[in-house]
């Protein structure tokens, strides 16, 4: 409202807005019904606006200002009931003094706020014609005090409040003021005398409010409108004719008499023919007609006509083929009602021969490939006539013929056929015509010597209908079924079409159920028997196996239950409750095929401990060899070098993990199954890891090894990001992070990949060989000097440790170790350890530069833990 205020008063549209804004907010957040601050100011606000006298010599700018203002008034209104019921005399003076377009919108305001206070007075004891007279003569100030809660009414008053003149007027209260009602009366009498100068649909709203006002106040006579009835009673407007017919409803004879009765049913067929209306005008008309309300009804049921409207008068209203689908209906049920009690004696072209003359030229159009609306249209017309003339045999007997003749040209029009008999029964219970019908249509089917597959199913979906009725015997349509299936009759069986297959085992499951199954038994069973032996589908053959074990297994009453699991009545139930059996089993599987989510890791990866390698031991055997292997280091590098023309050779690391729980307990985890493990690099130095598969995994079990099988580019140390899907006991499957696997730079160290049959002299060689390369500086070798203090007991302590696999020397020659470190795929690194007065020299080589701060790293590491052992 701050906004309101200071929002300059140029901006005409904006200040619109924001009043419907605040009027929207205040309804909706129940502020106005509250009788909060903000809500009082808004109302004194809006008060203020229509009250502007600056507004009436304006340019008209402001006057859309007014409007709104005058429309957020009636809003709060009509959703607070009463809320300006003390602002009636205010109201009154402001339509009567505009001349402008503002009358409009201030008479609809008027008029809605004395109908909501005229109600108001009738809910309260003791009311009458003093309480009325001090109503209109008014307050000047709106009264929201906390003591007149009587003041506004419930939502319950509000919903009567939508219409009271909808239903009979017994039901309408009413407020005794006896014949002194002279204020009313002046006012109720100005309203109607400007209501011309209203727009249509604005003055059908006043005469709405208007006649509600007069009917909850019986001392002001009806006839208030009689000045009114000559212009209302020749319009042309939808609205305002609607308005008259509530008028009809709410006084009847009381204002209007038997001519001016007759005169609006003759014009309301008028206009329901009239060529300039168009269609849902003409269809307003009809049901205005359908529903009228006339003076003196003999019945009050639905659908009943006037007694005025005759068969003469009606046949005006006769549908012919050319009006459009829903005014051809409309017009056909309107003379079916009025020809209902003249059965068979009407003229001969009229009443109901007209109308079953009407069908058949539907039908000629049907059967002439008519159009969809056409086909819907007809059958449709065929149901509202069985519905009324069903008893009339003739007629009845004679479309019968005539449907089932249709049927044989046009199969494709079995749903149809199987709607109208479903429809039929269901509105019809206690006529047998549709059961007569599909009895017709099961002996035309059954008698038939030729057929397509095309027609077939159509056939079959209307034998598996018929099938659904116990009254009708079964055996012609087993004696078709077992020909259907026989190879000289048709190549069913032969095609394997899975939905003739489907159709075909759908009439044998309804006859499963039929009430004379004892009667079928043999002959149906041997359907079923030929189906899952030659039927060219597997699924139709294992289908037919189960309805042929469950008829020869279970006797009729367990073999009904299992059949009609889920149905109520009918067949037709079957289908859909089976569905939805399949959607509730789908919807309790849907937590087994959703994969959830840990909200922690479950179980991690640490490194296992390696067994200490015993390849020292070949040097005893090998020992005469040492020598001459060291005279051909060059040979025995080519020798090296030549196994590496495989790509595969020696490329991989192997690492082994232990898969165990962590810490944190959750007993749902305790057990699982089928553990797949995921891995992701960080970094492109590794190739793609493969997913790892682990069987299972319990708490109270040795932790598996997992081996992990890295495939270096580079042998850097590297990171890596692991998950896993796993399932526990009870099915569920799960999704869970597990910590990350740091692969530090000694993990891809590997001993030399020399043959078999070396022994250590040829390692030797192969050390010999590459230190001399290395040392030429070639262009990704380099040679390094790493010192550290250890002493003698230190140093073969870190050797026996460390270094002991990777050793190529003798171990009891202690002047100097020499070391060699395989990095895959092809890098090598090279270590003469030897021991001085003053330290401990690492001489490093290697075939790859970029390896040395890593290398001078580990180094570090392992000799730092020797100086300052844990103690």
């Amino acid at each position: 409202m701050s906004v309101f205020a200071q929002c300059p008063p140029k901006l005409v549209g904006f200040r619109c807005h924001l009043l419907l804004a605040l009027t929207s907010v205040l309804i909706c957040t129940s502020c106005a019904s509250g009788r909060s601050r903000a809500s009082q100011d808004f109302l004194d606000l809006l008060l203020q606006i229509i009250q502007d006298p600056s507004d009436l010599h304006s340019d008209g700018s402001l006057r859309s200002i007014c409007a709104t203002a005058c429309d957020c008034l009636r809003e709060l209104e009509a959703c607070c009931p009463g809320l300006l019921s003390q602002r009636l005399e205010l109201l009154c003076g402001l339509r009567q003094q505009e001349t402008s377009r503002l009358h409009q919108p201030y008479a609809a305001l008027q008029t809605l706020v004395l109908r909501n206070a005229v109600y108001q007075l009738t809910q309260e004891k003791g009311a009458g014609a003093e309480h009325l007279k001090a109503l209109l003569g008014g307050i000047t100030s709106v009264a929201w005090e906390a003591d007149q809660d009587s003041g506004l009414m419930n939502n319950k008053d509000s919903a009567i409040l939508s219409s009271l003149i909808l239903g009979p007027m017994g039901v309408v209260p009413t407020l005794q003021t006896g014949p002194d009602c002279k204020e009313l009366r002046l006012v109720l009498s100005s309203l109607l005398e400007e209501s011309y100068l209203l727009t249509p649909l604005c003055q059908a709203a006043l005469l709405h409010r208007l006649t509600e006002v007069v009917a909850m106040v019986p001392g002001i006579p009806p006839a208030i409108f009689r000045a009114q009835l000559l212009r209302l009673l020749g319009t042309s407007e939808v609205c305002l004719l609607h308005a008259t017919l509530l008028m009809k409803c709410a006084y009847t004879d009381s204002l209007f008499s038997a001519e001016d009765e007759a005169f609006i049913l003759k014009r309301l067929v008028v206009l329901s023919q009239h060529p300039c209306l168009n269609a849902p005008e003409k269809l307003f008309y009809m049901d205005c007609i359908l529903h009228f309300p006339e003076n003196r009804p003999i019945d009050s049921g639905d659908d009943t006509l006037p007694v005025l409207l005759t068969p003469r008068l009606a046949s005006a209203l006769a549908p012919t083929v050319f009006n459009d689908s829903a005014t051809l209906l409309s017009r056909f049920n309107l003379l079916s009602l009025v020809h209902l009690e003249e059965g068979e004696e009407a003229e001969e072209g009229q009443g109901l021969e007209y109308l079953y003359e009407h069908l058949t030229s539907l039908l000629y159009i049907v059967e002439n490939r008519g159009s969809r609306e056409i086909v819907v249209t007809f059958f449709r017309a065929v149901f509202l006539f069985l519905f009324y003339f069903h008893h009339v045999e003739r007629y009845s007997t004679s479309l019968m013929e005539q449907l089932c003749k249709l049927y044989l040209h046009h199969t494709h029009l079995a749903p149809h056929l199987i709607n109208l008999a479903d429809q039929t029964q269901d509105r019809l219970s206690e006529s047998n015509w549709a059961v007569g019908l599909l009895t017709t249509l099961q002996k035309v089917i059954t008698s038939l010597t030729q057929l397509s597959l095309k027609d077939l199913k159509w056939h079959l979906k209307m034998l598996g209908r018929v099938a659904e009725e116990g009254e009708i015997p079964q055996r012609n349509t087993l004696s078709f079924l077992s020909r259907v299936i026989t190879p000289s009759f048709s190549s069913l069986c032969e095609s394997g079409d899975w939905r003739q297959g489907n159709n075909v085992l759908g009439v044998c499951r309804r006859l499963l159920v039929h009430p004379s199954l004892d009667s079928l038994l043999i002959p149906l069973a041997d359907i079923l028997q030929h189906l899952a032996r030659c039927y060219r589908d597997t699924d139709i053959q294992d289908h037919a196996r189960l309805y042929y074990t469950l008829l020869t297994t279970l006797s009729r009453e367990k073999l009904a239950g299992v059949m009609m699991q889920g149905a109520t009545e009918g067949g037709r139930e079957v289908k859909k409750r089976s569905l939805s059996s399949l959607m509730s089993e789908g919807e309790e599987l849907t937590s087994l095929l959703t994969i959830h989510q840990t909200e922690k890791a479950i179980f991690r990866l640490t490194e296992a401990q390696s067994e200490p390698r015993q390849e020292s031991k070949e040097s005893d055997l090998h020992q005469d060899k040492v020598e001459n292997c060291a005279e051909e280091a060059n040979a025995a590098l080519e020798a090296y070098r030549a196994q590496f023309s495989d790509p595969s050779f020696a490329s991989e690391v192997t690492l082994k993990y232990q898969l165990a729980h962590t810490v944190s307990h959750d007993s749902r985890f305790d057990q699982l199954f089928s553990i797949r493990l995921h891995f992701s690099l960080t970094d492109n130095h590794y190739e793609k890891l493969h997913d790892i598969s682990v069987p299972c995994l319990f708490r109270e079990r040795p932790s598996p090894v997992v081996q992990l099988r890295l495939k270096p580019r580079q042998p850097y140390p590297t990171t890596l990001h692991a998950s896993a899907i796993f399932t526990t006991q009870d099915g569920m499957s799960w999704h869970t992070a597990v910590p990350d696997i740091h692969v530090a730079f000694e993990q891809t160290f590997m001993p030399l990949p020399s043959p078999q049959t070396w022994g250590q002299g040829g390692k030797l060689g192969v050390f010999e060989g590459l230190w001399e390369e290395m040392c030429t500086e070639k262009e990704e070798s380099a040679i390094s000097l790493f010192c550290c203090q250890l002493e003698e007991a230190a140093l073969n302590a870190l050797v026996l440790k460390h270094f002991l696999p990777y050793l190529v020397s003798d171990p009891s020659h202690k002047d100097e170790l020499r070391v060699l470190f395989f990095l895959p795929p092809q890098c090598h690194i090279l270590l003469k350890i030897m021991s001085k007065e003053d330290a401990v020299h690492f001489n490093i080589a290697t075939d790859n530069w970029q390896l040395l701060p890593h290398i001078g790293s580990y180094l570090l590491t392992i000799t730092a833990a020797q100086e300052h052992p844990p103690s």
